[in-house]
């Protein structure tokens, strides 16, 4: 049976949701958390790449949402080459912030988006390995963003070895450029999991220095760019047992609109998906 694709955004909380997509009215931390999870069972949290959170704040998170819900989390700068060579006390750090999610069953992945630095070498792979040893029984989610790992010459020696390590390759959705910090758009499962990173294809933004994410993912999507994963979305139903298909464009409220728009595609094709769509009304009035 194939895999259902449960579509989701890497934030709940990100500025420009804030102020362009949740209602009035729901400006808490829980009311958003809440509102959030009516209409998506699964979300990644990016902001651990710059702070860890306490822990009370990551039992808060499992508390205030279903059973069924899943968290991925994106990995600090510490843990991904962005500050220097990773270390286990990085990852221990890392960990113990986010021990009640993981506790509540609902932390499933942890994002490894590595630094451009990150080139592939015989080290690099070692590198690679450790993380799954340091993450267990969590899945690392790998998000090269050098494009020497998926070059066609590399891309099978890539994908192989991130299978026969345990390691979930991530596969994006993000401009066409001959930049080298740039992976191509290829849809592959390396384990039970596979992964999609929708970044939006602004190629005027996407390089320039000092802009925020928000500019750089300044992109909506339309329905002839998804149009063209969802062949590719269904082959990853086939080939993993559980497939996540999610939002970064960040700007306003781009990734919910794109989501909606994915999932309308979705149904359209006759794939299972979950996400990116408005509940049903609950305040009834009775005559």
């Amino acid at each position: 049976m194939a895999a259902t694709v449960r579509i989701g955004i890497c934030s709940w909380a990100d500025e420009g949701l804030l102020r362009a997509w949740y209602p009035r009215g729901i400006s808490t931390g829980e009311r958003r958390l809440r509102y959030y999870a009516e209409r998506f069972d699964v979300v990644e949290v990016d902001s651990p790449y710059y702070a860890l959170p306490d822990p009370a704040v990551t039992e808060r998170w499992a508390r205030r949402t279903p059973d069924d819900f899943t968290f991925h989390v994106k990995a600090s700068a510490a843990m991904t080459w962005h500050e220097g060579e990773p270390s286990d006390d990085a990852f221990r750090l890392f960990r113990a912030s986010l021990e009640p999610l993981e506790l509540s069953g609902k932390l499933r992945g942890v994002l490894l988006q590595y630094h451009p630095r990150f080139t592939k070498s015989a080290g690099a792979k070692a590198e690679l390995a450790r993380a799954t040893v340091r993450l267990a029984p969590l899945v690392p989610l790998v998000e090269f963003r050098h494009r020497s790992w998926m070059a066609e010459r590399e891309r099978a020696d890539t994908l192989g070895f991130l299978e026969r390590h345990g390691l979930a390759y991530v596969s994006v959705d993000s401009p066409t450029t001959r930049a080298s910090n740039v992976s191509p758009r290829v849809a592959a499962a390396t384990g039970r999991v596979a992964y999609v990173r929708f970044h939006g294809r602004n190629v005027e933004t996407w390089n320039i220095r000092g802009d925020s994410a928000a500019d750089r993912f300044d992109w909506l999507y339309a329905e002839d760019d998804l149009a063209e994963w969802v062949v590719g979305l269904a082959r990853l139903a086939e080939a993993a047992e559980e497939v996540y298909a999610m939002f970064n464009n960040n700007r306003d409220d781009f990734a919910p609109r794109s989501a909606q728009l994915l999932r309308g595609l979705l149904d359209e094709a006759g794939v299972p998906a979950t996400g990116g769509i408005e509940p049903p009304p609950t305040d009834l009035t009775l005559f």
